[in-house]
């Protein structure tokens, strides 16, 4: 798949450069750009193969970064953990940028290795965890072209001893680019929630994430409204910052489900909190159990 959208990529610079160079003929050239691009699609895109052990995958994405998603799929993960025990949980990385995942699950140290040279999730909370974030210093910057990157996203989505996994819960890095093609396309997810906050530029992104899911056929379960209500520590007085409706509003226009948002610690009374000993300081946004039924629900479908 890699080598296919290169040579896509190639078709589309030589074809931009001899039309900037003056040297297009239009007739020959798109007649040639059609013939080579129909002959590389003709190849078909990649069989989708399971992760060995992985029962199902759901795949937590946002358009726009900086909108709560990692802090959403680890709370994802804690709930589905949470609602049955006798369930076994992963949560995976995917932000090969910039991981999240260590710092939010508490975890430090290199994966062990295993007699087959697979690598060992590290373990916190119950959860088994993979990132990027565990192979390289946490202050080092990864600076790698895209093939580099496709080659980690393989790595960690083949050779990690995942074990017998019920729930693998992948946190997709933002926007619609290489990782969540390579993704989508090369493992059956049995869907994708998207993440957004209120505010209209975070939605426009999220629509395209959400419409990007369609296109490559990954079922979309829904939205997760967040950064939804911020709560006064003294008076308790709710404001919503960054708007009330915009993520109810896109997913009538999608035809999607609202399945959560961020809501203050009081409003489900005495509901056990997913968060509050996992050293995440999430329990202040208020996450709790019930604002993810709908998740937990539409993943066991």
């Amino acid at each position: 798949m890699n080598e296919t959208v290169h040579q896509l990529e190639r078709m589309q610079e030589l074809w931009t450069t001899g039309y900037l160079m003056g040297f297009k003929s239009s007739n020959t050239s798109d007649e040639f750009l059609k013939e080579k691009r129909a002959q590389i699609m003709s190849r078909g895109l990649p069989k989708q193969k399971p992760i060995e052990g992985v029962k199902q995958v759901l795949v937590l994405a946002s358009g726009k970064g900086g909108v709560g998603k990692s802090t959403t799929a680890v709370n994802i993960a804690l709930a589905l953990a949470a609602n049955d025990s006798t369930k076994s949980v992963g949560l995976l990385d995917a932000d090969v940028y910039g991981p999240s995942i260590p710092r939010m699950m508490h975890l430090k140290g290199n994966p062990e290795l295993t007699s087959q040279n697979l690598m060992r999730p590290l373990k916190n909370y119950g959860i088994e965890c993979m990132s990027m974030g565990f192979l390289v210093e946490e202050t080092a910057p990864v600076v790698w072209r895209g093939l580099m990157v496709m080659s980690a996203i393989e790595k960690l989505l083949r050779q990690v001893e995942w074990g017998q996994l019920d729930y693998l819960v992948i946190d997709m890095p933002p926007g619609t680019g290489d990782v969540q093609l390579s993704v989508s396309q090369n493992i059956p997810i049995a869907g994708a929630v998207i993440v957004s906050t209120p505010q209209d530029i975070a939605l426009l992104d999220a629509r395209k994430g959400a419409e990007m899911f369609r296109k490559v056929h990954v079922p979309v379960l829904g939205l997760v409204q967040n950064m939804s209500v911020f709560q006064c520590p003294k008076c308790k007085h709710e404001t919503h910052i960054f708007g009330t409706d915009g993520v109810r509003d896109l997913a009538k226009t999608l035809g999607l489900d609202v399945l959560g948002q961020s809501l203050s610690a009081d409003s489900y009374g005495n509901n056990k909190k997913i968060t509050n000993t996992s050293r995440m300081n999430c329990s202040s946004q208020g996450y709790m159990i019930k604002p993810f039924n709908k998740v937990i629900f539409q993943c066991k479908q």
